[in-house]
């Protein structure tokens, strides 16, 4: 007596259908994905925010309410040892903070108090620093607006 033998395995179009389906998936969960980094980047920047803000009044508090001087690349007054009335003070901050939404720490100075999705004057920027107050804001993926803290959804964020 022979014995039979069969072989077992998925037809190619079983294959196929498995292939669709995954495509399906797919195509449905990747847009979540990306939604999620650009939220973790936005959460990211209002802890950021957050740090360097309390930092900066902490400076003040340390200093007579007198605002570091920020600009450009230069944060060592937030990251140095400072001397306030024969007292070393600081740092304040470990390292230079830099913008999460576009990856850039240059600071912009100026003297008025800033809104949300107003343009900035040098674009390029990580943030914007009022050297009369010590208010800092952060600006948008661009680099060419203030980053709108109260819609983060805001399509020029």
């Amino acid at each position: 007596m022979a014995t039979q033998r069969t072989h077992r395995g998925f037809t190619l179009v079983e294959i196929l259908i498995v292939v669709i389906i995954l495509g399906i998936l797919a195509a449905i969960v990747i847009p979540h994905f990306a939604n999620a980094s650009v939220e973790a980047r936005r959460s990211s920047l209002t802890s950021t925010l957050q740090s360097v803000r309390a930092q900066i009044q902490f400076y003040m508090l340390q200093h007579g309410d007198k605002p570091p001087a920020l600009a450009g690349t230069d944060w060592t007054p937030m990251t140095e040892t400072t001397t306030f009335n024969g007292k070393d003070t600081g740092p304040y901050l470990a390292t230079t903070p830099t913008n999460p939404i576009n990856g850039k720490s240059e600071i912009l100075t100026v003297t008025a108090d800033q809104l949300g999705g107003a343009a900035v004057t040098t674009p390029a920027m990580g943030f914007v620093y009022n050297t009369n107050n010590g208010k800092i804001w952060a600006t948008n993926t661009a680099g060419d607006k203030i980053f709108n803290e109260v819609n983060p959804t805001d399509p020029d964020n």
